[in-house]
């Protein structure tokens, strides 16, 4: 198991850059960039990162939503990596939920995103997928999404009184304060 890599935060250049499409799925750098980042969501309690986060300018993310201190009551998935992914296609119903982002630490937004997406991707093994997801997870791959398209959920908040810092979120919304990271 490698160390988790460093997540970059909100002001670096990278972040605000659209990132490139992968070439070649099955080249061993980006099968290893696929672990690391698999590594670096677990460890830092996130459910879902993008390549850009890690300082990696290509067009890779993660879906890993599990329960965790972050979002407790988040769904379990295996850890599924999306390759050049593409929305097709998304519902008309738009619903407004808390987001953080491990690229903007100690803060949380209230952010419209589609409650339903389809999605053309390459998997891991190089082959294409068209899949539908729906609620926290379509919440979890648009969110990223926008990683590789150089946004923020910051840039999604309607108005700045739906910010709120983490410890206020999880004392207000989650209805206990934030548990202490160890």
């Amino acid at each position: 198991m490698t160390e988790p890599s460093e997540i970059y935060q909100l002001g670096h250049p990278l972040l605000r850059t659209i990132a490139r499409p992968i070439a070649n799925p099955e080249d061993t750098r980006i099968q290893t960039l696929i672990q690391d980042l698999i590594e670096t969501a677990k460890s830092s309690h996130g459910v879902g990162i993008a390549a850009p986060q890690i300082g990696q300018p290509y067009r890779l993310l993660i879906v890993a939503s599990r329960p965790n201190l972050r979002y407790p009551n988040a769904p379990k998935m295996e850890p599924t990596p999306l390759i050049n992914p593409q929305i097709i296609s998304h519902s008309d119903t738009q619903i407004k939920g808390w987001e953080g982002c491990l690229s903007v630490p100690g803060i949380r937004g209230l952010v419209p995103r589609f409650t339903e997406i389809e999605v053309e991707y390459i998997d891991q093994k190089g082959k294409h997928q068209r899949q539908i997801f729906t609620d926290f997870v379509a919440r979890i791959i648009q969110h990223e999404f926008d990683h590789l398209e150089g946004k923020l959920f910051i840039d999604r908040v309607e108005s700045t009184q739906e910010l709120m810092s983490e410890s206020e979120y999880h004392r207000q919304i989650v209805g206990h304060p934030m548990p202490s990271h160890t």
